[in-house]
């Protein structure tokens, strides 16, 4: 048995979540900023299927990626390099979560109902949520948002509708947030495609000692809430070549 969340925004502790499924920890609640904040802050996120109530996971272990960790191959790195794409921040974040959002090719449907949209809209408005867009010939081509506290962003979603650009975004988030301090990215669910770009497992205990240092307040400016510059990333690469 799971608990019911009570009106505030409060949390059972991590050590409590089913072990199958995994990291499952509480249902119900909202999805209100206050309380999204808090969970991200004590390494806990939403996931759930429209329709039924909102669910709380807190998975052991925890996939996370450190942006000087990223593996760039040679291919992605001359991708990076040449003028086709253009690479922005927030420019568009309503879109570039619709975008994620929409159905794929092989997959069932998707997590990221309207509610859950409006929600993390509302984050952005906030200043917490953030979009990194690959854009081409004026088109969205790819991307990916997330959450930003303190020193770490928690990746919920990332999409390409051509080759590579969804990891153009992982490639430019990773080497601005090391630019900026930040010292994790939250990747949630382990993957294999994650994992070959960087990412590794930590055990929940570590993970939730990672956030403990780091999730609190902003220890600069760049890491403060408040929308990205939308040219923030743009020829990060470039100008490294």
């Amino acid at each position: 048995m799971i608990p019911w969340l009570p009106p505030q925004p409060r949390f059972p502790p991590l050590e409590s979540a089913l072990a199958e499924p995994n990291g499952l920890l509480a249902a119900g609640g909202d999805l209100r900023p206050e309380r999204l904040i808090k969970a991200y802050r004590a390494g806990i996120f939403p996931w759930y299927a429209e329709g039924e109530p909102i669910l709380w996971w807190s998975p052991d272990p925890r996939l996370v990626l450190f942006p000087d960790e990223f593996k760039l191959s040679r291919s992605l790195a001359k991708t990076l390099r040449r003028a086709d794409f253009e690479v922005r921040c927030d420019s568009d974040f309503e879109q570039a979560v619709a975008a994620c959002a929409a159905p794929r090719q092989g997959a069932g449907g998707t997590w990221i109902s309207p509610e859950m949209q409006r929600a993390y809209l509302r984050l952005h408005q906030l200043g917490y949520a953030h979009s990194v867009e690959v854009w081409s010939a004026g088109r969205l081509v790819g991307g990916l948002y997330g959450v930003a506290l303190g020193a770490v962003f928690y990746g919920e979603s990332m999409w390409s509708a051509v080759r590579d650009a969804s990891k153009i975004a992982l490639a430019h988030l990773c080497r601005h947030l090391e630019n900026h301090a930040y010292a994790v990215i939250d990747c949630q669910m382990t993957t294999s495609h994650l994992c070959s770009l960087g990412a590794r497992e930590l055990a929940r205990s570590e993970f939730a000692a990672l956030l403990e240092r780091h999730a609190g307040s902003a220890s600069n400016a760049a890491q403060a809430p408040g929308r990205w510059r939308e040219n923030a990333m743009q020829d990060l690469f470039v100008q490294a070549s």
